[in-house]
């Protein structure tokens, strides 16, 4: 196992990340590990002293000489038997994921056993667990929704933990951005500030790991990835299919899949069409195991009947045409250079929900049979989702932009949100 040296990032206390382990120190003994200095050598905290107020305000603007996360410890933080009974925990509720996890759950549970902890992590974790119980439920289900998904095809015992350790900690650099640009918040109304905060948390998150433990590059990279999209149409780096290894991959299923089961009543069959509703964005082999768990569970109900449902079609196939010749006008518009490679963006991401509209067969003027209307609704409802985050990355690849452009594409945006 492999660790790089820290780069700057990592030599200032970050105030988010301390503000949740100082958190956490109210109920947990976090303490020092090491004396804890600045880059000019002056001693600002004791080893063996437990954390409080008091060393947010030593910190204060000031460089480390080694990282802050490498200096303290949860004394009685996470451990894999905290995992692992977690775990037990979630696995007795019978939540949506049980037809998924529970062929594996003995071997799942032994594996959590054998799960090395590394000190940086059982910290965050600890913060996490402490400050953020949500979060940290998160993380388990990814850990084994990670681990049934390597075991159900073959993995053996080490890329089966690696796998599972990426699970845990795909989330770990959410806790350096403030609290309110939080993923969980990913299914609500995300606004474009909160995006723009939101889509470096697999960077700060790979950079966690490469840097401050000891775990292979596989798992960083992987926790990178865990947002990107076979198609390119994922984050930080829109990278394509042959540019992403087979960890991250499965990776982005299962973050993709728990998202979606955020939402309000969501069952296994949500999830499934939010990762088939458009083809090529995730790897196929992952997908069929989700779809056949999904069917037994009770099938989805329908909300709305058959003549609301193409009305709403409608209305959605309206918007898109109508937001795909806009955007062709802007960007012939000599008055708006600016906004091309935002508009360009944004008309490759259309046409990728347009082909997940035609494969889906919303397209058929000859309506559709009322046992049909309820999986219809939910590929409706995830492409309306997706025209969200279609304005979004549109204004994160503009930047910034002067006012009238900054407001053409805004008018634009309209377009998509009236949707």
């Amino acid at each position: 196992m492999s660790q790089t040296a820290p780069s700057a990032r990592f030599l200032k206390a970050n105030p988010h990340a301390l503000a949740t382990i100082l958190e956490a120190s109210q109920t947990k003994s976090i303490i020092s590990s090491k004396d804890i200095f600045d880059i000019s050598g002056t001693k600002l905290w004791a080893r063996n002293q437990a954390v409080s107020d008091a060393l947010q305000r030593k910190l204060l603007d000031r460089q480390l000489r080694e990282p802050l996360e490498t200096c303290l410890l949860a004394e009685d933080g996470v451990t894999s038997h905290t995992l692992l009974a977690c775990a037990e925990e979630l696995m007795q509720r019978e939540t949506v994921l049980t037809p998924l996890l529970k062929p594996y759950v003995l071997r799942l549970l032994m594996e959590i056993q054998h799960l090395p902890v590394h000190a940086v992590v059982q910290l965050l974790l600890t913060a996490t667990q402490a400050s953020k119980p949500a979060s940290f439920e998160h993380a388990v289900q990814a850990m084994l929704l990670n681990g049934a998904l390597a075991m159900s095809q073959g993995a053996g015992t080490p890329n089966v933990r690696l796998a599972m350790l990426a699970g845990l900690m795909h989330d770990l650099g959410e806790m350096y951005i403030a609290p309110e640009h939080g993923e969980a918040d990913a299914d609500q109304d995300l606004s474009f500030e909160s995006y723009e905060h939101l889509v470096v948390h697999p960077h700060v998150g790979q950079l966690l790991v490469a840097q401050l433990t000891n775990y292979p590059p596989s798992i960083a990279r992987a926790i990178a990835e865990h947002h990107e999209r076979l198609d390119g149409t994922g984050y930080p780096h829109c990278l394509q299919a042959p540019d992403l290894s087979p960890m991250g991959k499965l990776m982005a299923v299962t973050e993709a899949m728990l998202n979606a089961l955020r939402k309000p009543s969501a069952q296994l069959a949500h999830a499934s069409v939010a990762l088939r509703v458009i083809p090529g964005e995730f790897d196929l082999t992952w997908i069929g195991l989700i779809t056949t768990a999904a069917r037994q569970q009770a099938p989805l109900q329908a909300y709305t009947d058959e003549a609301e449902m193409a009305y709403r079609l409608q209305g959605l196939n309206n918007a898109l045409q109508t937001a795909e010749r806009s955007a062709e006008v802007l960007m012939q518009d000599p008055k708006f250079p600016n906004l091309k490679p935002a508009l360009e963006l944004a008309v490759h991401l259309l046409s990728r929900l347009r082909v997940g509209w035609n494969t889906s067969g919303l397209w058929s003027q000859s309506g559709f049979a009322e046992q049909d209307v309820a999986e219809i609704e939910a590929i409706e409802s995830e492409l309306r989702f997706r025209l969200s985050t279609i304005q979004r990355a549109a204004f994160l690849q503009a930047g910034e932009l002067p006012a009238a452009h900054a407001q053409q594409l805004m008018d634009w945006c309209e377009i998509l949100r009236v949707a």
